[in-house]
């Protein structure tokens, strides 16, 4: 135990550097370790929890429940990959309830305050709402229930919403990428209807679980001239509309730069028909630069990972369906939780895995890749990862 242990957080440290770091980090890295100094004082920030090499606070931890979709979008699990003979997970390989639940719990203990359920489709994912009842109810040092949200394609809202509230689930977050029956059916490519979609969206506002909030991906020449009909669908309906600039996730989705509408573009699209303004975060930390209009009718975000990467403020880690911690969106490989939990470790030595893998992170992927510095490797697909 204690030697897989310390091979699997040394496997960790590695992993957490591996979204890609220059000469120069690596000679920062040196001197911390000549300098032990230096990383406590990045450990002890004020309030801020576990923190990484670069002083970033584990704060939020996303966790995927399956690798299954059913739908195959081309941005994220294009058929051309993810196809008839495509060989997905067994049931085994899936972490089971109880080991997410410890991991979270772990997590939790080290200054988590946010858990997001993620997929692939997590509401495929059978009993989804036993896992939410039992993070529920987890607890964070100073007694407070962590914020629990789960994102979706919306395709199981209208069944799910009321049981996934009654669980204790806070609020869930949609992608929604057209309004176009045509467009959207050819973007999910499964010939899902929007109306389906849009119907959960309702639904899990009558359940409670929100604000809502959804998410629609913008690719040149695909959906770019939808970006005020969008805007103006869920204006002034206490949903919030987030555009996530197309981002090179995994190797499979043929991303290109031309492709990528920034998000400033968005800003004044809509503002020259409906004025923005600037908004406070809500969250250190948050992933959504948030613009709210100036007449009062809701808000509007902007997640800029292409053209304004907010690596320096990432709070968060993933741990794929099959038990993997990854430290950085981009990563090319993970830490094997999974083998700790079933070689019978124990809490304390969960948490120290943990530990071990965070305190080493010093990924900054999307910075490097706006200084043309982006190590050249393939990545994690976002369906096994989690978004």
């Amino acid at each position: 135990m204690e030697d897989l242990m310390k091979s699997a957080i040394a496997a960790g440290a590695d992993a957490a550097q591996s979204a890609g770091t220059t000469a120069s980090e690596r000679a920062d890295t040196d001197r911390d370790r000549a300098e032990p100094g230096r990383r406590r004082a990045a450990r002890q920030l004020p309030s801020s929890g576990l923190a990484d090499r670069r002083g970033r606070a584990l704060k939020d931890l996303r966790i995927s429940v399956t690798d299954h979709c059913n739908f195959r979008c081309v941005y994220c699990m294009p058929k051309e990959i993810f196809g008839r003979d495509y060989v997905f997970m067994e049931r085994d390989e899936l972490l089971s309830f109880d080991e997410i639940e410890r991991l979270a719990r772990s997590a939790v203990a080290l200054g988590v305050d946010k858990l997001r359920i993620t997929g692939g489709e997590p509401l495929l994912r059978r009993g989804i709402e036993d896992l939410i009842e039992r993070l529920a109810a987890l607890r964070t040092p100073d007694g407070r229930k962590p914020d629990l949200a789960l994102t979706t394609n919306g395709s199981a809202l209208r069944v799910k919403a009321e049981a996934l509230k009654a669980a204790g689930l806070d609020r869930v977050t949609v992608s929604v990428d057209s309004l176009s029956e045509e467009r959207f059916q050819a973007i999910n490519d499964v010939r899902f209807p929007l109306a389906r979609v849009l119907d959960g969206i309702e639904a899990a506002s009558e359940a409670g679980l929100g604000p809502v909030k959804v998410n629609a991906v913008v690719k040149r020449g695909v959906n770019d001239d939808e970006i005020v009909p969008l805007a103006e669908h869920f204006r002034g309906t206490g949903i919030t509309l987030r555009f996530i600039e197309y981002m090179d996730v995994g190797s499979s989705n043929g991303w290109r730069l031309d492709d990528v509408v920034p998000s400033a573009e968005i800003v004044r699209t809509i503002s020259a028909v409906h004025p923005l303004e600037p908004a406070a975060e809500a969250r250190y930390g948050e992933t959504a630069r948030r613009w709210r209009y100036a007449d009062g009718a809701g808000e509007i975000g902007v997640i800029s990972s292409v053209t304004g990467a907010f690596c320096g403020t990432c709070t968060r880690a993933r741990i794929s369906a099959d038990g993997k911690l990854y430290t950085c969106l981009f990563a090319n490989h993970g830490f094997d939780l999974r083998a700790l939990l079933r070689d019978g470790a124990d809490d304390d030595a969960v948490t120290a895995a943990l530990t071990g893998v965070w305190e080493t992170r010093d990924d900054r992927y999307s910075e490097l890749r706006a200084a043309n510095a982006a190590p050249d490797r393939d990545r994690i697909e976002m369906s096994y990862i989690g978004g």
